[in-house]
C-alpha cells in the first residue's frame, strides 16, 4: 500500500510518500506567501524521486487544522482535488495530532500551533497518540506543563519540532479509519478568521 501525507497547517509544506512501513520521501518546505504555488511542484518532485505516479497512491492523509487559515485551505483543496479526480480515499488528520506523533519517551505531549496575540492551538496526547483532552485555543501561559510533558511546535520554539515526527505511527493509527467523501473534507479552524473577528468587533 502506498500513501500520500500532506500537511500545510503552518508556514511549512510537509509532504510524505509512504510505502507499507517505509517512508520513501519526506520533504519540508518553508514558505511565507506562495504556498498555493509551491505545493504542487513539491508533490510532483516527491513522486518523481520514487518514480511514482499520483494514481499509484492508495490513500491520502491530510491535516485539516487547526493552524494557518490559508495553509489549511491549500492542503485540503489539493487533497480534495486528487481524491475526487482519481477516486483515491482521503482521510482527515488533526494538525495537532500530527505534531504529537514525535518519537519521545515523555508520557504526555502538548502539541501547539501559534494562534497569535499570545494564544496557541493546543492539544494533549499520550505517547500512543490517544487524545487526553479536547483541542482548544488557549493562552500559552495557561498550559499545564509538568516534568513528564513535552511541548512540541512546528518551529522548535519550545521543546521539540517536527523533525522527529513518527509518521508511520500516525498512519498506522488511522489506517482503518472510515474514508469520507472528499467534498466533506472541511477545515478545523478552532477560531474565527481575522475578518470575522473584525466584523464582530
Amino acid at each position: 500500500m502506498k500513501y500520500l501525507f500532506i500537511d500545510t497547517s503552518s508556514s511549512y509544506v510537509n509532504i510524505y510518500i509512504i510505502k507499507g512501513t517505509s517512508v520513501l520521501v519526506s520533504k519540508s518546505y518553508h514558505t511565507l506567501k506562495d504556498m498555493a504555488n509551491s505545493i504542487m511542484p513539491l508533490i510532483r518532485e516527491s513522486f518523481n524521486e520514487v518514480d511514482f505516479k499520483v494514481n499509484d497512491i492508495d490513500k491520502i492523509f491530510v491535516t485539516v487544522g487547526p493552524g494557518s487559515f490559508t495553509g489549511v485551505r491549500v492542503g485540503i483543496s489539493v487533497a480534495k482535488t486528487i481524491s475526487w479526480s482519481l477516486n483515491i480515499p482521503v482521510y482527515p488528520i488533526s494538525a495537532l495530532e500530527y505534531l504529537a506523533s514525535i518519537d519521545t519517551t515523555y508520557n504526555k505531549i502538548i502539541p501547539i500551533i501559534d494562534a497569535r496575540r499570545g494564544n496557541v492551538f493546543a492539544g494533549l496526547y499520550d505517547s500512543d497518540l490517544n487524545r487526553l483532552d479536547t483541542e482548544k485555543l488557549v493562552s500559552y501561559e495557561s498550559l499545564d506543563i509538568t516534568d513528564d510533558t513535552m511541548v512540541v511546535s512546528y518551529d522548535g520554539t519550545y521543546n521539540s519540532n517536527i523533525s522527529s515526527v513518527d509518521i508511520i505511527k500516525l498512519i498506522n493509527k488511522h489506517l482503518n479509519d472510515c474514508e469520507i467523501n472528499p467534498h466533506e473534507l472541511v477545515p478545523n479552524y478552532l477560531k474565527k478568521t481575522e475578518a470575522e473577528e473584525k466584523l464582530h468587533d
